[in-house]
């Protein structure tokens, strides 16, 4: 068996769009029209993980609760310093500034999505 996908619903497509394209690198795959919504399927930049951003027709004015259930997707990334300056050009600012994680230089931060899905950014050092 093998995992395919997350999905979570989104209040403005292409804010959703602009942010996991733009910030964080993912490639939209396709997209699938159903009866009462649009699907969106995004690929990271490694093919390897897949998110369906769902737009429904009626999506509600102050878009959908996060729960208490759900945390955080985690991506990794090269550089943390330079994905700072990213952001910092695209408008976008952290949730949790990058911090140490282990003491070993393992870095971690996060931001969020335009719906407030947590995102979180992993920096691993390579020994």
């Amino acid at each position: 068996m093998k995992f395919l996908h997350s999905m979570i619903r989104v209040k403005d497509i292409d804010a959703s769009l602009k942010f996991y394209t733009e910030v964080l690198n993912m490639k939209l795959e396709k997209k699938k029209r159903l009866d009462d919504c649009e699907l969106y399927f995004l690929d990271d930049e490694e093919g390897s993980c897949q998110i369906e951003l769902t737009y429904n027709d009626e999506t509600p004015k102050e878009g959908y609760n996060n729960g208490n259930a759900f945390g955080h997707f985690a991506f990794s990334v090269k550089s943390l310093d330079e994905f700072t300056e990213k952001i910092n050009k695209l408008g976008y600012k952290y949730l949790y500034e990058p911090f140490d994680l282990n003491g070993k230089g393992t870095k971690i931060a996060f931001i969020k999505d335009p719906d407030g899905n947590e995102i979180e950014l992993i920096e691993k050092v390579v020994w």
